[in-house]
């Protein structure tokens, strides 16, 4: 019951999402971007794998400067939406994980990130980038020990006694309210379930399964209100969804073992580049504060 609800509501979410972007397209013709396409096939086949998009995708087009900065978030939310669609009904159907766990847990992060848009804005970014990557390479370090056998490691569980249980779903919660901050749920999730036992493909649902009901809700009135490139934004759409489902067939098809050493990897990417996005915090905030 818990996952028809999920994957209708996720179906209805994804449904008016593709109205609005249809609309939009109406109102403004556009072609898919090539460049749009062979963008997100290569970044969302990496984001199903639970490394994430936005932040390979913000340098890009920095790099390139196709899209102004005050546009880059809305434009990888619209763009990547569908894609994200595509990751939730994919992971919540063919990944088994306690369906209460996962409702919950989904229920909790889209909470916290719509409840969080006004907290966020409160948070001190850098000291959270900073704490965050310290605390994700160290867990790594944690599991990779586990791997070697040096350290006890966790089982391939699919459900929690109720104090981890409370733990994931609390945890979900206070990540959805820091990716208002830009901060991704991707990696603190699969660490979290990892060290409590769980197999790291019940991650996949939790964290698939928030990030997609979130993406398509907002890109829907994004795609409405602001004045973003249709091309683009179309080439992204076409490119993600064939790319979520190769990636998605590999990470069901990989071993445990393997898959264990796969997170040790991604999360110690992404706490690494939570510590350069710190310093770089840090850094443009002493720029700042010098006296012109």
């Amino acid at each position: 019951m818990i996952l028809i609800l999920l994957l209708s509501a996720l179906a209805a979410a994804s449904l008016v999402f593709a109205l609005a972007l249809g609309a939009a397209l109406r109102r403004r013709p556009a072609a898919p971007s090539l460049e749009g396409i062979v963008l997100s096939a290569v970044t969302s086949f990496f984001d199903a794998l639970g490394i994430g998009c936005f932040a390979p995708t913000t340098a890009y087009f920095k790099f390139r400067r196709i899209v102004p900065d005050e546009l880059i978030p809305a434009t990888m939310i619209s763009g990547y939406a569908l894609a994200a669609a595509t990751e939730g009904f994919v992971f919540i159907t063919a990944v088994q994980v306690d369906p209460l766990l996962l409702g919950l847990s989904i229920a909790a992060s889209v909470a916290g990130a719509v409840l969080g848009v006004s907290i966020g804005a409160r948070l001190p970014i850098t000291p959270i980038r900073l704490a965050m990557g310290l605390g994700l390479l160290i867990a790594a370090a944690t599991l990779a020990l586990s791997n070697l056998g040096l350290m006890p490691h966790g089982g391939a569980a699919t459900t929690l006694p109720l104090l981890p249980f409370a733990l994931v779903v609390t945890v979900s919660f206070l990540l959805g309210v820091l990716m208002n901050l830009g901060v991704g749920n991707f990696a603190p999730t699969l660490i979290l379930i990892s060290l409590l036992g769980m197999d790291p493909r019940a991650a996949f649902p939790i964290m698939m399964g928030s990030a997609a009901l979130l993406m398509v809700t907002s890109g829907a009135r994004i795609v409405s209100a602001r004045p973003l490139n249709l091309s683009l934004v179309l080439g992204m759409a076409l490119g993600g969804v064939p790319a979520v489902l190769i990636a998605a067939f590999i990470v069901r098809s990989l071993p445990l073992e393997q898959l264990r050493w796969g997170v040790v990897a991604v999360v110690t990417y992404a706490g690494a580049a939570m510590l350069h996005a710190a310093a770089i915090g840090r850094s443009a905030a002493i720029a700042a504060a010098r006296p012109g």
